[in-house]
């Protein structure tokens, strides 16, 4: 098992950047994949960015060219650079771990990403 702390959210102008930082804890970190998801109050949670142990990275098409995730296997962290923000990206941001292409039902605290003037 493995928990997970988000940080790095925080109000960003349209076309502005940010970077969120997922520090984890537990020794199953270097075996298993990470995500990043977010989700707006009263709305279902999506998928934003997922990679895998070795470093392959998948996007969802909304944020394609514009987000990249990386992770540290030594330090157990993964980021998620966020560029050319926009005001349809506020949502809450959350970290888990990916097992068989499911997500970990338990999600932490998550950290707001808003957008806007």
């Amino acid at each position: 098992q493995v928990d997970v702390v988000e940080s790095g959210g925080g109000l960003v102008q349209p076309g502005g950047s940010l970077t969120l930082l997922c520090a984890a804890s537990g020794s199953s970190f270097r075996i298993s994949a990470m995500g990043w998801y977010r989700q707006v109050p009263g709305k279902q949670r999506e998928m934003v960015a997922e990679i895998l142990i070795a470093g392959k990275a998948t996007y969802a098409d909304s944020v394609k060219g514009r987000f990249i995730i990386s992770r540290d296997n030594d330090k157990s962290t993964v980021t998620l650079e966020m560029n050319s923000l926009k005001p349809e990206d506020t949502a809450i941001y959350y970290c888990n771990t990916v097992h068989g292409s499911q997500v970990n039902n338990n999600w932490g605290p998550g950290t707001q990403v808003t957008v806007s003037y």
